[in-house]
């Protein structure tokens, strides 16, 4: 079993977010960056616990400049068995999906997982592209993966319910909560992150097809107003009126 399991890099919840170069770009300063949960928790757990089970290899891949290396070998210290960086910028989705999938087209990889989205743009558009410029299937919001014979079986989230399906051959999934528990690295596997490869392979020729005009903060949230258990008409008057949500 070959997986490729993509990960990103992604801002840890308690950093302060700012903008430069005239709300163009995200201020990295200062900011401690980790593996995006959802691709780190449930998508690679879950890779390395059916290698554990039935032999293979998983290699994780990332697109984006040097920087990302940190958060590459925290991956490799999780127990994936090696890596690949595509030395390119995050630009937009598009860009990303078609870089992973220019470099694994050929790689003979069984799965390529992924987190359903990142936790900084919620976007989860970049599996579904991988899958679309691959040819091959598409299992969304998965919460469950088995694997035997060359058959997985998927348990995925629909709206006001589950579904389960069975797919065989190269296929794409994104990984939900319920896929995997979270794993942490222990000293061994750190020291042996160390040692695993990493490879920087050169960017494919991609024209990316869209660019941030501006970012901007969220409206500062306004003051609660409390309103005494007995006056519920108050309440009822404030969403009404004020709020305007009834």
């Amino acid at each position: 079993m070959k997986i490729l399991v993509c990960i990103s890099k992604a801002p840890d919840t308690t950093s302060k977010i700012a903008f430069t170069e005239g709300n163009t770009k995200f201020d990295e300063n200062g900011v401690q960056f980790i593996v995006n949960p959802y691709d780190e928790w449930y998508a690679l757990v879950r890779a390395l616990e059916i290698k554990e089970a039935q032999g293979g290899n998983v290699t994780i891949l990332s697109v984006g400049a040097a920087d990302y290396e940190p958060v590459i070998r925290k991956a490799l210290a999780i127990g994936a068995d090696d890596a690949v960086r595509i030395d390119a910028p995050e630009s937009d989705s598009l860009y990303v999906a078609k870089q992973i999938a220019a470099y694994a087209k050929d790689k003979g990889f069984d799965i390529i997982m992924c987190g359903k989205e990142t936790i900084n743009y919620n976007g989860s558009v970049v599996p579904g592209m991988i899958a679309e410029l691959l040819d091959i299937p598409y299992i969304p919001l998965a919460t469950k993966l088995d694997v035997a014979g060359g058959v997985s079986t998927i348990h995925r989230e629909i709206a006001g319910g589950e579904e389960v399906v069975e797919v065989s051959g190269p296929y794409v999934l994104s990984a939900a909560k319920g896929m995997a528990e979270q794993r942490i690295p222990n000293m061994r596997g750190i020291m042996a992150a160390r040692t695993k490869p990493l490879n920087v392979v050169t960017a494919a020729s991609v024209e990316t097809s869209t660019e941030v005009k501006a970012y901007s903060l969220p409206a500062a949230k306004g003051a609660c107003k409390y309103i005494d258990v007995e006056n519920a008409g108050d309440l009822i008057r404030i969403l009404h009126e004020e709020a305007k949500v009834i």
